[in-house]
């Protein structure tokens, strides 16, 4: 056997699962689990203390979790209810948000924050989708129309960033032109592979077959899933994509796929045990690891780019939620933009691929990531505030819906 370490990865996931307990042992501390599984990584990494450090086990495992991360965001996205009104709005957002956040990242390039102001600018605009439906969820304000705009929003900007990531910093070569003929391609591929399990999930056999070995040990649903899951990052990547691309559309089309899961019920509960429970919180705990506190910290003017690009979050995201305010009222609108402000895992990814590439050094890539971390821990609160004067009369729907919000809290 090749020599090596599981010392690292055994620290990692004991974080992983020391995490959940102390927020389990505190229940009134509703800090999303994220946080402290990144602000770990810092104490116990190079940073601080120097405990751990991202070998070879944990890079794999990281990068795992990373593609099954956004397995699980693409498998949130609801092509059916991201339509209508709700698509029009939400568009018009998004490209608001780009605006001004190439205005911002003009800015920062002008302060030699950032060697790509247009990299920076497309890492503003994405929102936690994962982290603001279950925020949703514990309002009872899904079905709400704040709900239904943040929700749409939200998908239109994760989907957008991705996409533009992909777009214009892929590793394909050939210039814009040559890189959106063929993400053309694939995605007309990715329509083509959906009709074509489309219809053969519709056959009566394969269909008994399925049924028959979901729930065994051979979990036929699950590894499926894998397999597409895999086959897409690798396709992504042999046409010069970032994996975030493939890894997404496999959790779209996924979703698009389970429409109806009365046969299959803990189908996505399945997912989300092996997600959440294993992978991502070593991507997150990783991540914190790679976060380069230290020099963040010996510079008084870099710290500043903390609070700066936690109101730039704001700025960015929120100030197009205005576009709600004569449909959803001030404190409505007001919601949606602290929401759509929450952002953590696509800053995360973004930094790390930015500081792989020259495009971020590590200072400003620290900054977007605890900008990030003050993000989730107090533009929800204050969502949640306004949401709660605003009484909604679904508080008190949603019985399923404790499961997913313990999911992203505990």
């Amino acid at each position: 056997m090749p020599d090596v370490s599981f010392t690292n990865l055994l620290v990692v996931t004991a974080v992983a699962a020391l995490v959940p307990l102390a927020l389990g042992w505190a229940p009134r501390l509703r800090v999303p689990a994220v946080v402290l599984e990144i602000v770990a990584g810092v104490v116990l990494g190079p940073s601080v203390l120097g405990w751990v450090e991202v070998d070879l086990p944990v890079a794999v495992l990281s990068v795992t979790g990373l593609a099954f991360l956004l397995l699980l965001a693409g498998l949130e996205i609801d092509l059916r209810g991201v339509r209508g009104q709700a698509l029009g709005p939400a568009g018009a957002g998004y490209l608001l948000s780009a605006g001004l956040a190439l205005v911002v990242g003009l800015g920062a390039g002008a302060l030699g924050w950032t060697a790509s102001p247009l990299f920076l600018a497309v890492a503003l605009t994405a929102t936690a989708l994962g982290l603001v439906v279950p925020v949703l969820k514990d309002a009872g304000q899904v079905a709400s129309p704040v709900g239904q705009a943040t929700i749409a929003g939200a998908s239109v900007a994760d989907f957008s960033a991705i996409v533009l990531l992909t777009l214009l910093f892929s590793t394909s070569g050939g210039g814009a032109g040559a890189t959106a003929a063929v993400l053309v391609g694939f995605g007309v591929l990715v329509a083509v592979l959906a009709v074509a399990l489309g219809r053969a999930g519709m056959s009566m056999r394969l269909g008994e077959v399925l049924v028959r070995l979901q729930d065994t040990t051979a979990e036929i649903r699950v590894r499926l899933v894998v397999v597409l899951l895999f086959a897409f990052v690798v396709l992504a990547e042999r046409v010069g994509f970032e994996l975030l691309l493939g890894a997404f559309l496999a959790g779209a089309l996924v979703g698009v796929l389970d429409r109806d899961s009365a046969s299959h019920p803990h189908f996505r509960v399945k997912l989300e045990a092996i997600g959440f429970g294993f992978l991502i919180p070593v991507f997150f705990v990783s991540s914190g690891v790679r976060l380069d506190l230290r020099g963040l910290l010996e510079e008084p003017s870099a710290l500043l780019r903390v609070p700066v690009f936690l109101a730039v979050l704001l700025l960015v995201r929120g100030v197009p939620a205005l576009l709600h305010a004569r449909t959803l009222g001030r404190r409505g609108a007001a919601a949606v933009g602290l929401l759509q402000a929450t952002s953590l895992p696509f800053l995360v990814t973004a930094v790390q691929i930015g500081e792989a590439t020259g495009r971020l050094d590590p200072v400003t890539g620290a900054a977007l990531v605890c900008a990030g971390l003050l993000s989730v821990l107090v533009y929800p609160a204050l969502a949640l505030g306004l949401l709660g004067r605003t009484s909604s009369p679904e508080a008190t729907a949603e019985p399923g819906a404790r499961r997913a919000v313990e999911m992203q809290f505990r």
